[in-house]
């Protein structure tokens, strides 16, 4: 009731930055903002992060919950919830304008590479001439740019050429990302040698190009493009049922980062990848030079050096596998104040939920905390938000504070948690009290 009336009378629309137009200050509503989408989610970050840093010093609290500890707490969480929706909403419309701008970043880049590729050609053609292998290099390169571009353009709406490697939680996906890099290089290896191919007038200089695609001269780089697609596909399929299996926890992104490539879902680095893809860069870069070297064939990639891409994709594999799990509750306390006595739990207290995985990589942020809920028998207790100085001090990844509702029964009753990612716990049964 408390907090009811402190929504109708102590808290005017558009308070602290709300969905009104407090937030932009120029009458922004149902998610559009003149200054564009990148705009409109850094006001809205301002806005929030200014009213938790109000409440965590006990500031803009109405008189109506003001002497109520649990009603300030539910009062505080609720604003602080609304007020994260609205910075979700407008990180979503952020991330979409950025992958619909993101195709003409990627054309830009990819032709770019093309005059960078033609200078280099210039520049080491001379004193050693142009040849028929510079030429049908440079018209490779016009080739795969060209469909590149037209790929980004009919994926424009999803990133351009980039759609291919950004995985269902909207990152970029390491091991797409190396698979893609492989066949973009063994295709541009092809079309230099067919280019060659059409411009041999001699004989015997054709058959020396078609001896160059046997498998004897690239079975090295041949078995690694075929390991790192083939883990491209497999990783895909692991992560799919382990997050079905709920042994994995997965949100989603607002948008594609490259440092995704190098990370884990939390931003945190993953030695898995950047192990991966630092070795295939350094096998790719090799290749590169073999290849500019020897012109007339696959380049030939050492099988010590294969081996090495291959240990790094098990490795890259083996990591992907064991990441993760699912939540776990340890126990389940009576949560005790200062001062306070031992006492059995009762409805209307609150309780410590103690565990492991509360939080998953990635959902840190306010609205998706906000998600968090705790099944006490039939009851769904959503997890309030208790801001501090610079972050929240509930929930977190190993420590939930809920209250017991009054609707719960006495007696032994069953304590889930359902994480931000739908994953639920295991179930702990404690009595309840009158």
């Amino acid at each position: 009731m408390a907090v009811q009336e402190a929504r109708q009378g102590g808290a005017e629309p558009g308070a602290y930055g709300g969905v009104h137009g407090g937030l932009h200050g120029g009458g922004c509503d149902g998610g559009e903002c003149p200054h564009g989408a990148r705009e409109g989610h850094r006001r809205a970050v301002a806005a929030f992060l200014r009213k938790r840093d109000e409440f965590a010093a006990g500031q803009g609290l109405p008189a109506a919950v003001a002497h109520s500890p649990s009603a300030s707490r539910q009062w505080v969480s609720d604003e602080l919830t609304q007020s994260a929706q609205l910075v979700a909403e407008r990180g979503r419309a952020e991330g979409q304008a950025w992958l619909a701008r993101l195709w003409r970043r990627t054309a830009f880049t990819v032709w770019a590479l093309v005059v960078l590729l033609l200078l280099v050609q210039a520049l080491t053609a001379i004193g050693t001439g142009w040849t028929a292998a510079r030429t049908a290099g440079l018209l490779a390169a016009l080739v795969v740019a060209g469909a590149l571009t037209a790929a980004s353009f009919f994926h424009r709406a999803r990133g351009g050429a980039l759609a291919p490697v950004i995985g269902e939680d909207n990152r970029l996906s390491t091991s797409r990302a190396v698979a893609a890099a492989w066949v973009l290089f063994v295709a541009y290896t092809v079309l230099v040698l067919a280019g060659q191919l059409a411009a041999a007038s001699d004989h015997d200089e054709r058959d020396v190009l078609i001896a160059g695609l046997e498998l004897a001269r690239g079975a090295g780089a041949v078995t690694v493009l075929a390991v790192v697609c083939g883990i491209a596909v497999l990783v895909r399929r692991v992560v799919g049922l382990r997050v079905l299996g709920q042994r994995l926890q997965k949100v989603r992104a607002d948008r594609p980062r490259a440092a995704d490539l190098l990370t884990d879902d939390s931003g945190r680095g993953s030695f898995a990848d950047l192990q991966y893809v630092v070795i295939s860069a350094v096998a790719l870069v090799f290749g590169v030079v073999r290849l500019a070297r020897r012109p007339d064939q696959l380049p030939d990639l050492p099988w010590g050096l294969a081996a090495v891409v291959l240990i790094s994709a098990a490795t890259y594999l083996a990591g992907k596998y064991s990441e993760g799990g699912r939540p776990v509750i340890l126990s389940v306390v009576r949560a005790r104040e200062a001062g306070d006595l031992d006492a059995p739990i009762r409805t209307g207290e609150d309780i410590e939920i103690r565990g492991a995985g509360f939080v998953p990589p990635g959902a840190q942020g306010a609205d998706r905390l906000s998600r968090m809920a705790v099944r006490i028998g039939a009851v769904h207790v959503h997890v309030p938000l208790v801001p501090v100085a610079g972050g929240f001090s509930n929930p977190t990844d190993a420590l939930l504070t809920v209250p017991v509702p009054a609707d719960v029964e006495p007696g032994r009753v069953t304590v889930q948690v359902v994480t931000a990612a739908g994953v639920e716990t295991n179930p702990y049964v404690i009595e309840v009290t009158e």
